[in-house]
């Protein structure tokens, strides 16, 4: 019992980790945790990462609103508001698209946290930026994150009974 809760405690610090730093990959995680025959239901390492995804993605979703302060290496150094160009033309058409429709941007946000296209990381940002709410952000992110680690997790199992 000990052992299984120091692996999930350490799984939920890789994925963490993982959702900061980009050239930590929890994928390689978990399929090491997989292929080592551990005890932990493949539903349960699925949420333990999820979460964990969507507990480091806050940050992110967090600083593009502008709710945590970040540091002075990730800001502009004068301060002041430039002109607009076509990148910050983009977003704010993106951001109107997301509170007109959010079906659609919900719809964006789980195809995102499930198969990481358009990358996960860009998106937590931009839905924080665009003002997304929170609930939709930890609910499509968590289900999201849930069918991918998941079927991470009964990926090995289903292909050593194909062999």
């Amino acid at each position: 019992m000990l052992a299984t809760i120091g692996l999930l405690s350490t799984t939920f610090g890789v994925s963490v980790a993982s959702a900061l730093i980009p050239v930590i990959s929890v994928e390689v995680f978990a399929i090491g945790v997989v292929l080592n025959g551990t005890d932990v239901p493949w539903w349960l390492l699925a949420a333990v990462i999820a979460a964990g995804q969507i507990g480091g993605k806050l940050l992110h979703f967090y600083a593009a609103r502008g709710a945590i302060k970040l540091p002075g290496l990730f800001r502009s150094k004068d301060g002041s508001e430039k002109q607009p160009g076509r990148w910050r033309r983009w977003l704010e058409k993106f951001r109107t698209n997301c509170q007109r429709r959010p079906l659609w941007t919900a719809v964006v946000m789980l195809l995102s946290a499930a198969l990481s296209v358009p990358p996960y990381a860009a998106v937590a940002v931009i839905a924080g930026w665009a003002k997304v709410s929170l609930s939709m952000f930890l609910i499509t992110g968590f289900v999201g994150r849930f069918v991918r680690f998941g079927a991470l997790a009964i990926a090995p199992a289903m292909i050593t009974t194909w062999i």
